[in-house]
C-alpha cells in the first residue's frame, strides 16, 4: 500500500492509503495527447509515448524517491532522453517504457535533481504546463483534489 491522502467516500474520512496499481491507473487514464511531448509519435495505440518525463514528476510527487534519467539508442545512435523513477525502497518504477516497441535501448541512468523552479522563459517551459495538467487529472483520480 501506498500513502496518498485522499477522502473516503463512504464514510467521508481521509483515505490515505492507494495501491500502486490504483496511482498506475490514474496515471494510465490521465495521458492524452494534449499532455505527451508534442510530436513524440503520441497516438493512442502508445498512450505512454512522450509521457515519460511528466510521469516521473507525478510519480515523484506522490511517492519520493528520485527521477532518474538515461539516453535512449536505436541502432546505435541516441535518439532521445528517457526518465523514470527510483522509489525510497531502490525499487525501480517506470510506467512509460513500453513506449519503446522499435528495438530502442536504454542507456544506464543517472539520478537528476529535481528543479528548484521552472523558469517560464525556457524553451520546454510547456513540459512544465503539461504536469501540472497531468497532476491535476491524476490527483483528481485518486481523491487528492479536494
Amino acid at each position: 500500500m501506498v500513502e496518498a491522502a485522499s477522502n473516503d467516500t463512504v464514510t467521508g474520512r481521509r483515505n490515505t492509503t492507494h495501491t500502486l496499481a490504483e496511482i498506475e491507473q490514474a496515471i494510465r487514464e490521465s495521458w492524452s495527447q494534449d499532455t505527451a511531448d508534442e510530436d513524440d509519435g503520441w497516438t493512442p495505440d502508445n498512450p505512454s509515448r512522450g509521457q515519460c518525463d511528466i510521469t516521473s514528476l507525478v510519480i515523484h510527487d506522490l511517492l519520493g524517491g528520485e527521477l532518474l534519467a538515461a539516453d535512449v539508442f536505436l541502432e546505435g545512435e541516441r535518439i532521445e532522453g528517457h526518465m523514470w523513477n527510483r522509489l525510497p525502497s531502490g525499487i525501480e518504477l517506470d510506467l512509460t517504457r513500453e513506449q519503446f516497441q522499435r528495438g530502442e535501448v536504454i542507456g544506464e541512468p543517472l539520478a537528476r535533481p529535481r528543479p528548484a523552479e521552472f523558469d517560464p522563459s525556457h524553451p520546454r517551459y510547456h513540459r512544465y504546463e503539461q504536469y501540472l495538467v497531468l497532476s491535476g487529472r491524476v490527483s483528481a483520480r485518486i481523491g487528492l483534489d479536494g
